[in-house]
């Protein structure tokens, strides 16, 4: 198992104990609180994702053999996506990320609890970071 496929796993284990959506809300949002702020280097438009409802700013860096990924977001919940995101895909290398799909996201419930937008916007950071390692 691939370094990204683990953090997933660990990802689902640590929802699966959570049967209340109020509680994992409160997970997703506690994890974007915990996310290191972003570096203002990327605060600008240049690094502006499109497709989010929410102001997203995406960046991707090789580091050697991996790809580091930063992204931040004014959003509370957009954040904790993002927490998700960069815990499975950052630091990985490119043949890491693109093994590794997204299911864990829908295992974990996210597909059915998201508004249309929020999906849109996640949909729009797979597709940069998926865009980064290819």
């Amino acid at each position: 198992m691939n370094r990204a496929t683990a953090a997933a796993a660990e990802i689902i284990d640590e929802f699966s104990f959570l049967d209340d959506w109020e509680d994992r809300y409160q997970l997703l949002i506690d994890l974007g609180r915990q996310l290191p702020p972003l570096p203002d280097i990327y605060r600008s438009e240049e690094y502006r994702l499109r497709g989010c409802q929410s102001v997203v700013h995406f960046a991707a860096e090789q580091d050697g053999d991996s790809i580091r990924f930063h992204a931040g977001s004014d959003a509370a919940i957009v954040q904790g996506l993002i927490a998700l995101l960069l815990r499975v895909y950052s630091d990985r290398t490119a043949a890491e990320i693109l093994s590794t799909d997204e299911s864990f996201l829908a295992e974990i419930g996210l597909d059915s609890h998201l508004s249309p937008t929020r999906k849109t916007g996640l949909a729009s950071m797979l597709a940069a970071i998926r865009a980064s390692a290819g």
